[in-house]
Formats: structure tokens, C-alpha cells, sequence
């Protein structure tokens, strides 16, 4: 009986805690959206309006985010019976959103963004073929105008 509580107690503790990290992830993600609702990102290599443009320069956004114990020990159980990884669809998510967030803070007073561009990386812990935390990168070209 000790053995058992021993091994749910983590997997509880994991699952509380890595739920309320994501909601309040999910929460500022949603205010912060709303925020840069306005300003267009596409992956269109040229401009929606080519005209009055006075200037352009890349701008990038960078976020790495873990991946909780919970959400590991429901990906465990996936690979052993197959199927979607539904626990890692949020972490992937959460991350591209806030990676984009991260531009367009860092294309402050751009008119639009271009030629958005997204990498992944996943960077693994000690044991092979898991994944510890996921990185994406998200780069893209600011255009300002008059």
C-alpha cells in the first residue's frame, strides 16, 4: 500500500500543479493576444500593402517550456498503447503561441509582420528518446510605415 502511494502521490502532485501553470499560461497568453490583436502576422513574403513603407528588420521571439511529470507519465502510457499524445498537444501550443507573443513585443510600433517563420526543437533529458522540455523559435520581418 506504501509502494502505491509512493508512486501517485507524484503523478497527483504533478497533474495539480502542472494544471494550474497551464491555466495561468493559457491566461496571460489570451490577455497578451488580445493586446496584439491588430497587428497582422502572415507568412507571406511580401508586404499586404506595399506602399509608405519606411522600414524593415527581423524580429524574433524564443520560448522553451518544460513538459510537466504529469504530462510525461500520460505520454509514457501513449507510447505503450499508441495513438495521439493529446498531453503534449497543449505544451506544443502554448509554446508557439507564446513564441509569437514574444515577436510581436519585439516588433513594437511594426505596422505588420512578414514571412513568419516557426523551428521546434525538443530538448531531451537524460533518457533517450523523451523529451524534457520543448523550444520554439519564431522569426519574422517587421514593416513600418509613415
Amino acid at each position: 500500500m506504501v509502494d502505491i502511494i509512493f508512486i501517485l502521490t507524484p503523478i497527483l502532485l504533478g497533474y495539480i500543479f502542472g494544471s494550474i501553470a497551464e491555466k495561468n499560461h493559457y491566461k496571460s497568453i489570451q490577455e497578451r493576444e488580445k493586446k496584439f490583436m491588430r497587428l497582422p502576422t502572415i507568412s507571406l513574403k511580401t508586404p499586404l500593402n506595399p506602399d509608405n513603407i519606411t522600414r524593415s528588420r527581423l524580429v524574433v521571439g524564443n520560448v522553451v517550456i518544460s513538459v510537466d511529470y504529469f504530462k510525461r507519465v500520460l505520454a509514457g502510457l501513449k507510447n505503450i498503447f499508441g495513438g495521439n499524445v493529446t498531453s503534449y498537444e497543449t505544451l506544443v501550443d502554448r509554446a508557439r503561441r507564446e513564441a509569437i507573443l514574444r515577436l510581436k513585443e519585439d516588433a513594437k510600433g511594426a505596422s505588420e509582420i512578414i514571412n513568419l517563420k516557426l523551428e521546434t526543437s525538443s530538448i531531451n533529458k537524460s533518457a533517450k528518446g523523451t523529451i524534457g522540455s520543448i523550444e520554439i523559435f519564431a522569426y519574422g520581418t517587421a514593416i513600418y510605415r509613415k
